[in-house]
């Protein structure tokens, strides 16, 4: 999308929101927010907001999708019609199908699967506003969820993404800078390390600026790593 000529992202080193360039947005995580969910999470990153529930694990219908000696992981992202200003049409699209491929992608390196042969762990997110950064948040709420539920994991999945907005690595774009913006780069980490589960990148960026961003993000992860682990405290207190 191409940004006004008079639009300034950036003013005197901070941003529209006053935020400086390696700052993230303020983060709420509560875990078991849902009661008739065996888990759940809820996230606020900025104004994006995000719930997660779990079922399971449980027998796989239809039978030829189960996995011989190990469970699969089955994750349903969607938005809310009323979560983005333009009114979105109700039902999976093709961003819906492609997103919960992702979520799936960056949390199956964490799951003993082995734990329960022939069963499914169903994973449910769903946007109910967004202001850039789902992606990222449905991740943080999905992991959350998942050790609500007390699925055996082997360590909790974070994420947050970093861009490039008018020449400058910035984090965790709000939603004029992702619209305006040069690139966008969503990374999930494990356990607040430097082990990457995920890594996309939508726009252009040369190497410098890439290993720049990358390095942004992962900082970004081990702040959200934090809050996932105090949400969980809280909860379980």
């Amino acid at each position: 999308m191409k940004k006004p000529d008079d639009m300034k992202l950036i003013v005197k080193g901070k941003r529209l929101d006053g935020r400086k360039l390696d700052e993230i947005r303020p983060v709420k995580i509560e875990a078991g927010v849902l009661g008739r969910a065996i888990g759940s999470a809820y996230v606020e990153v900025g104004g994006t907001k995000v719930i997660a529930g779990v079922h399971g694990p449980r027998g796989v219908y239809p039978k030829y999708l189960e996995k011989q000696g190990r469970a699969i992981l089955r994750v349903k992202y969607s938005m809310a019609p009323f979560s983005v200003n333009d009114r979105k049409r109700p039902g999976p699209d093709r961003r819906s199908v492609e997103l919960s491929k992702m979520i799936k992608h960056a949390l199956e390196p964490v799951i003993f699967f082995d734990e329960f042969p022939q069963l499914s762990i169903d994973l449910f997110v769903e946007v109910i506003q967004a202001d850039a950064g789902t992606r990222a948040a449905s991740i943080v709420a999905a992991s959350v969820a998942l050790a609500d539920a007390g699925i055996p994991m082997r360590a909790l999945v974070s994420s947050c993404a970093a861009g490039k907005i008018e020449g400058k690595i910035v984090l965790d774009l709000d939603g004029p800078e992702d619209n305006y913006g040069q690139a966008d780069l969503p990374v999930a980490v494990i356990d607040g390390t430097e082990e990457i589960s995920l890594l996309q990148l939508d726009g252009e960026l040369n190497e410098k600026e890439l290993k720049e961003a990358v390095q942004l993000a992962v900082s970004g992860c081990r702040v959200i790593h934090d809050k996932q682990k105090e949400a969980l405290r809280r909860r379980y207190q």
